[in-house]
């Protein structure tokens, strides 16, 4: 099965959600032109088991991990050679590698920081780009150091350095509108501290221009705050209807001295009407 849209209509931090909460497994391809003086296309894959991500690659040569190993020079090349045909093909490589004792815990850290985390963050600076989602595509193991990301995950860290919210503006809780915690008890997720705050404050009543005030942000700050918890299941935005106000026994009052003031004044005219009409035949008779 493959899906095929664009960010444009179904956001990275949709599209992320989407492969988290189904649990997907399969090849994420991302299509985009960097800039407008570069027309050449970009790509990245994202290869994804079970709604986690566990590499990013931008070519599907199965040689992207192994490269930066051996750059870093940490294994030479006929080695790693010869200990990628030993290794099983069910086995990250990187898993591998490491229960071979030829590279350490935090080596591995350092690679996928290096392979995943930064290119996951890049890719929420897409303004657009197209996507395909191939379900039934083979992850190469090559590629996979061991360590993954959940896309939940993933778009809370590629969101929270995110600096350019163009592409995003439309998707934003209007400020008008309250929160509604959908986790409730302990969460799942680190949150920060604005985030945290703003988590503890989602009561389904309070909008979020009042909850800017109260913590002394700009209402564009939690707007976007509000749009990351939201994006990783945290909160609902819910909008507040303002009840209509019942009229006070003054106001009733009032109106209904403004109606019979009306209402005089329209007898008043109607029986000067009539007068004049009497007078008018009577003159016309006398003649």
């Amino acid at each position: 099965m493959a899906i095929t849209s664009c960010l444009a209509e179904f956001s990275l931090p949709e599209l992320f959600q989407f492969l988290d909460q189904g649990s997907k497994t399969g090849l994420l391809t991302l299509r985009f032109q960097p800039d407008s003086q570069n027309p050449e296309k970009k790509i990245r894959h994202a290869l994804m088991h079970q709604g986690r991500i566990v590499a990013v690659t931008n070519r599907l040569d199965h040689q992207c991990l192994l490269a930066m190993i051996c750059q870093r020079g940490w294994i030479s090349p006929e080695v790693l050679r010869e200990q990628v045909n030993r290794c099983p093909a069910n086995i990250p490589i990187g898993l591998y590698l490491k229960t071979q004792g030829f590279l350490q815990p935090e080596q591995l850290r350092l690679l996928f920081h290096a392979q995943v985390l930064q290119q996951v963050c890049a890719l929420f600076r897409l303004r657009d780009a197209r996507f395909k989602f191939d379900s039934k595509a083979t992850l190469p193991t090559t590629e996979m150091t061991g360590l993954s990301l959940s896309a939940t995950e993933a778009t809370l860290m590629g969101l929270r350095v995110l600096r350019d919210w163009r592409s995003l503006v439309d998707k934003l809780p209007e400020p008008t509108s309250a929160l509604s915690r959908v986790v409730l008890g302990k969460r799942h997720l680190r949150l920060d501290s604005l985030e945290g705050q703003v988590w503890q404050m989602a009561n389904g009543s309070l909008p979020l221009n009042a909850i800017a005030s109260q913590l002394k942000q700009s209402v564009e700050t939690i707007q976007q705050t509000a749009f990351r918890l939201i994006s990783v299941g945290l909160v609902a935005e819910v909008p507040i209807i303002t009840p209509v106000r019942s009229k006070t026994s003054e106001e009733d009052v009032l109106e209904s001295a403004t109606f019979d003031t009306e209402m005089t004044k329209e007898n008043n005219g109607q029986a000067l009407s009539q007068s004049f009409v009497q007078s008018l035949l009577g003159f016309l008779r006398s003649k």
